[in-house]
């Protein structure tokens, strides 16, 4: 059975987890497996024009419409 409903994406960006120093980034592991645990995929970065990494970004489809959110094929 297929579906001709498209995926409504919704999004979420988180910062790396910072060293003592602020200036790299920790292994960001336990907040990727957090994050992934929601049922977020780490989908890119978003780094700083002069290098390291500023924000992390996850997707996940949209779920029902508990908030307010559609699903694709809802009317408004």
């Amino acid at each position: 059975m297929t579906s001709n409903a498209e995926t409504i994406w919704e999004y979420e960006t988180a910062r790396p987890p910072r060293g003592a120093t602020r200036e790299e980034a920790d292994d960001p592991e336990d907040l990727l497996n957090e994050y992934g645990s929601e049922g977020w995929e780490f989908v890119d970065t978003i780094d700083y024009s002069g290098g390291g990494t500023k924000f992390l970004v996850f997707k996940r489809p949209v779920r029902g419409n508990d908030n307010g959110n559609r699903l694709a094929g809802e009317s408004q």
